[in-house]
């Protein structure tokens, strides 16, 4: 926080010398934020705004959907769509102010005291300072754990709640940006390159392929064109998310329980053998009803092609027709 109040003293100070350094608007922003962590019974779990939203992706699934006109017309760019826990990261001056979890993409909550881009820490995942950048910098991105670890999703949402900053590091965590604002290029290859020479690992780099994904992204490389589409409440007009409508993989119904969820409805479970979907083991699914159960038309003992919803949630799609490509798979997944 001492950060940005130097900050804000500077650009007042600069301003009335007739030198500002900032825009009003981007002063009236900060300024606002400061007085909100200063606020009597300011709590960080509450929320902090960033300092530019992170917007969702509008889904589309391959070979089902109508694409974008945009993407016939060339000049777009493709990047994995990496399966981890996004943060952004404000910098000041170049200097480390503040890092977010994503949130709900207006207000996130601070995780400064982890080694992300904390000055504390050597090994943190991101840099601490940067040279010659704008003065204010936000970088949002991906933190990231290797698809060889089990729940690798999970490992690195999870990292986002410690506590301790030394169990966080324990982990084999990566930091990968995906974006800054302001862009600090014309295009965003050129500032993916530009992040690259500051020290940040992005998503148009190389050696990704050790982390899990769930689909790819598509964007307008320029951003000129990029901006001119605008946004809805949700998304971004100019990138969207493309993904694979999943088959599901098979596994085996052990047993069906009843839970009782927080408003006291309860709902039938399904347990399952354990199965390895997308770096996460999975031996629960929800079946939503009894009506549902009788639609799949599945009883225990029965094989059962699986999902992740969402990529996050268990779920059974439909009863599983026994082959050899499905006996491998559930060979491998034993």
């Amino acid at each position: 926080m001492s950060n940005l109040k130097n900050f804000l003293e500077l650009a007042s100070k600069l301003y009335y010398q007739g030198n500002p350094i900032i825009s009003d608007v981007q002063y009236d922003a900060l300024e606002e934020k400061f007085g909100e962590l200063k606020k009597p019974g300011y709590n960080p779990g509450t929320g902090i705004s960033h300092y530019y939203p992170l917007y969702s992706l509008k889904k589309y699934y391959d070979g089902e959907d109508d694409l974008p006109d945009w993407v016939e017309g060339g000049g777009t760019i493709k990047t994995p769509k990496l399966d981890g826990a996004v943060v952004s990261i404000l910098y000041i001056n170049g200097w480390t102010t503040q890092v977010l979890t994503r949130g709900d993409g207006e207000k996130g909550v601070d995780i400064n005291h982890l080694p992300i881009a904390n000055i504390d820490y050597s090994k943190s995942l991101a840099p601490h300072y940067l040279k010659d950048v704008p003065p204010i910098l936000q970088i949002s991105g991906e933190i990231v754990a290797p698809k060889t670890l089990d729940n690798a999703r999970n490992i690195a949402a999870g990292a986002t709640n410690l506590k301790d900053p030394n169990e966080f590091l324990s982990r084999d965590l990566t930091f990968v940006a995906h974006d800054t604002y302001p862009n600090l290029e014309e295009t965003y290859s050129k500032t993916c390159t530009t992040l690259e020479v500051l020290g940040f690992r992005t998503v148009l780099g190389s050696g990704l392929d050790i982390f899990p994904t769930d689909g790819e992204v598509y964007r307008i490389n320029n951003y000129a064109r990029f901006f001119s589409l605008g946004y809805t409440s949700k998304y971004p007009r100019g990138a969207f998310a493309l993904k694979q409508r999943t088959e599901g993989q098979p596994t085996k119904l052990l047993d069906v329980i009843w839970q009782t969820g927080k408003s006291g409805k309860v709902t039938p479970v399904a347990i399952l053998a354990p199965i390895n979907i997308d770096g996460a083991t999975v031996t629960r699914a929800t079946l939503n009803n009894v009506g549902f159960i009788e639609a799949l038309d599945i009883e225990i003992g029965d094989y059962v092609m699986v999902e992740r919803s969402g990529g996050i949630i268990p779920r059974i799609i439909k009863k599983a027709e026994l082959t050899e490509d499905n006996a491998e798979q559930l060979k491998n997944n034993s």
